[in-house]
């Protein structure tokens, strides 16, 4: 019967990739270092190398998303604080 599959964190993954594109060690000293098979370290390494570049691009969809359009929010804000006012007042009365 097998064991169940290790699930790696992305933190994790990145730490070791590094550490494989560092070539200060052999992906068997790694394997050892960080239990992981040497074939996972290599795969890491790869997709790490293949998607560094898109760190530095500028995605349209991702700069959409962050905007954020502030008047809603304020409207809201200020509901809260009137409902908020108004349940201080009714507190007051009932003591």
């Amino acid at each position: 019967m097998k064991g169940k599959r290790k699930k790696y964190t992305a933190s994790f993954k990145a730490k070791v990739a590094l550490e494989a594109i560092k070539d200060k060690q052999t992906l068997a000293e790694l394997s050892k270092k960080f239990e992981v098979h040497a074939n996972m370290i290599s795969k890491w390494k790869q997709e790490f190398l293949e998607k560094a570049t898109s760190i530095f691009e500028k995605d349209s969809e991702q700069e959409s998303e962050e905007k954020i359009d502030p008047d809603p929010l304020y409207a809201r804000i200020g509901r809260l604080e009137l409902e908020n006012e108004f349940l201080k007042k009714s507190l007051k009365k009932l003591h």
